[in-house]
């Protein structure tokens, strides 16, 4: 699953990926600008701006490789302290996009030809949005 964010709309689109796409997407990490045609939208820039495992754990940039650890944090992402100074013990993933990975957050950096709206539903076989299973926008 990929959230994609589109700055200029302020929308988000959810976009199922499996398959090849998929796999295209392992080993790559939080940061990296990738060309949309991996995932079917052509002519535009995404990045990768983090995502979350298959048990919910937040990937993080700095925690290097595909791994999770249990580290101390005194922020986000992926612990929100209460109290000034708080810090806390979190399992998170590593910024290194693996076979664990269920969704992955990315941001429209360059805008291709035709509407994100026009090319998701392309995909869909012309199918309207925020139908079952589809690319969704929220």
């Amino acid at each position: 699953m990929v959230d994609l964010g589109d700055p200029r709309s302020g929308k988000t689109y959810h976009i199922k990926v499996s398959g090849d796409a998929a796999v295209r997407l392992i080993g790559r990490r939080i940061g990296e600008e990738i060309s949309g045609d991996l995932i079917g939208l052509s002519g535009y820039v995404l990045k990768i701006t983090g995502g979350t495992d298959k048990d919910g754990f937040p990937m993080l940039p700095s925690v290097h490789g595909p791994v999770k650890r249990r580290i101390l944090l005194s922020g986000p992402p992926g612990f929100r302290p209460r109290r000034k100074g708080e810090r806390r013990a979190k399992t998170v993933r590593g910024n290194v996009i693996s076979e664990h990975t269920r969704q992955i957050n990315m941001k429209v950096v360059k805008h291709g030809e035709k509407p994100i709206e026009e090319i998701l539903a392309q995909l869909e076989g012309g199918e309207e949005q925020g139908g079952a299973g589809g690319a969704q926008t929220a």
